[in-house]
């Protein structure tokens, strides 16, 4: 026997409105609305629409309205609506949910319990429209202590490799095939124009965008996708990607049917075949291996590039930053609970890691006990959503933070959870050739410099409202932040403060 479930969204089309015109039927890739020929009308399947939008924003007489469907179930917390869904999706299939983007679960999210501490009369605050701000950042280890030539002045010390951002925001990774080359391009080009990094993801880099190595971070991952010697070469920053927040432990997946012609040459398979990345990277089974790897990357680019490694927020995510830093990391990368991606089951992405401002408490107080934080740099991702989240990120002890979902939403995302099947309505998780020029790289870099742009000035800003001019003197600096409607131990490991105290 077939159960079959009721529509999730609700299609509701105005008569009076509707002139038949078909553009919903145009731009819809989920086969919602249809023109009958023979009544000469544009109907709707209702159990086919995911909430995307695209109809209703082109729609050009405002005929259209999507509604949630909201089912009257029995009340019952424990079995809830979506909980006897996804029961019945899986009784009917056998298989395994997928499905893309970040936990939506109503976990707490911390960001929205910690408030800045602002200046007021005994430390006043400084006006950022009349004296400079500093935001530059950077990335890389720093030595125990410098020295100086005492009738030169000049710095004796040798420096590891450093990379200079003028935003502590760059973007996170993001892999051709899951994304289009247009996000790509934008993503790239928005980094170029604003002075800081982007990630290939483990997609390896088309060589259409090598002229932007400058600000590529290229990503060396399970599958080693695209992985060689001119990828290495062309990077500023070379990452070691161990896991990801919306799958720890997971490995990845790209089905065939996005390996085009394009992507298979990008990432070095054959076209139409699954892209499967292993869950561990198999030569790495201990510190000792990351070490290997991580020294050997550095032999093969003469040691001119910094080397992060970035994994899931876990547990023990503190005792594992310690031994990447002393395994020779110049950069950890943290990833948190509500981290993206472009397909995960979702039972994996529901329930495991922890979230992302707890391991990044965790992980700078371990640096700091043990007296190795300087010799990394610490950037955390999962689910940061405007500047105010930056600047909490930043006290906590991170140098800078990767942004996807953000950036997405900024390129037109929808955040309607469909990436997995290659259909995105606006372009962005698609490599059909016909969606993906609904990304303009022009539009779309400037839309991701503009976002990047205000951040920065929001960032300046907060700064002012602190009463300190560089956001040096923010980082770590978690006297700036106060709790709100935190437990004890709560605060404890965010080593924050209640607020009033």
């Amino acid at each position: 026997m077939k159960t079959y479930l009721t529509p999730k969204f609700l299609v509701q089309r105005d008569p009076e409105r509707c002139i038949q015109c078909q553009v919903c039927v145009n731009q819809c890739t989920f086969d919602t609305h249809y023109y009958d020929v023979e009544d000469d009308e544009v109907r709707s399947h209702d159990e086919n629409c995911i909430g995307c939008l695209r109809c209703v924003l082109f729609c050009p007489t405002r005929a259209l309205t999507i509604r949630q469907n909201h089912l009257d179930y029995r009340d019952n917390y424990n079995w809830r609506p979506e909980v006897i869904e996804d029961i019945v999706k899986q009784a009917e299939t056998g298989g395994v949910l997928l499905t893309g983007m970040g936990n939506d679960k109503g976990q707490r999210i911390y960001w929205d319990h910690l408030v800045l501490n602002a200046s007021q009369v005994t430390n006043p605050s400084i006006d950022p429209l009349r004296e400079p701000m500093e935001l530059t950042t950077y990335l890389g280890r720093k030595p125990d202590r410098i020295e100086l030539d005492s009738e030169s002045s000049t710095l004796k010390t040798e420096l590891a490799p450093q990379v200079s951002l003028e935003v502590p925001v760059m973007f996170a990774a993001m892999s051709y095939g899951a994304v289009s080359l247009n996000v790509h391009e934008s993503l790239a080009r928005a980094a170029t124009e604003m002075g800081t990094l982007w990630n290939t993801g483990e997609g390896g880099l088309h060589s259409k965008l090598y002229k932007y190595g400058n600000n590529t971070i290229v990503q060396v991952a399970s599958g080693r996708f695209g992985v060689h010697a001119e990828y290495l070469d062309v990077a500023r920053v070379i990452e070691i990607k161990i896991g990801q927040g919306a799958k720890p432990g997971i490995g990845g997946h790209l089905p065939g049917e996005k390996v085009s012609s394009e992507v298979s040459l990008t990432r070095m398979i054959p076209q139409g075949t699954d892209a499967l990345s292993p869950a561990p990277q198999h030569d790495i089974y201990s510190i000792e291996d990351l070490a290997q790897l991580i020294y050997a990357l550095k032999e093969a680019t003469n040691y001119s590039k910094p080397i992060s490694v970035k994994i899931a927020a876990v547990h023990n995510s503190a005792a594992i930053a310690s031994g990447m830093v002393r395994a020779g990391a110049d950069i950890i990368v943290l990833d948190g609970l509500r981290g993206s991606t472009g397909a995960a089951p979702k039972i994996i992405r529901d329930n495991v890691g922890i979230p992302i401002e707890m391991a990044l408490a965790s992980v700078d107080s371990r640096l700091r006990q043990e007296g190795i934080r300087n010799q990394a740099s610490v950037v955390v991702s999962g689910g940061i959503r405007n500047s105010g989240d930056v600047a909490k990120a930043i006290a906590l002890g991170a140098d800078a933070v990767y942004i996807g979902t953000a950036a997405l939403i900024a390129l037109g995302c929808h955040v309607c959870q469909q990436c997995h099947t290659g259909k995105c309505a606006w372009g962005i998780c698609t490599t059909d050739l016909r969606l993906t020029k609904r990304v303009n790289p022009d539009i779309g870099a400037r839309r991701l410099t503009n976002l990047l742009r205000g951040w920065s000035i929001e960032l300046k800003d907060i700064l002012g409202g602190l009463g300190v001019n560089a956001l040096e003197s923010l980082r770590g600096n978690r006297l700036h932040l106060r709790g709100v409607g935190l437990t004890d131990t709560e605060l404890d490991i965010l080593g924050v403060r209640m607020a009033g105290s």
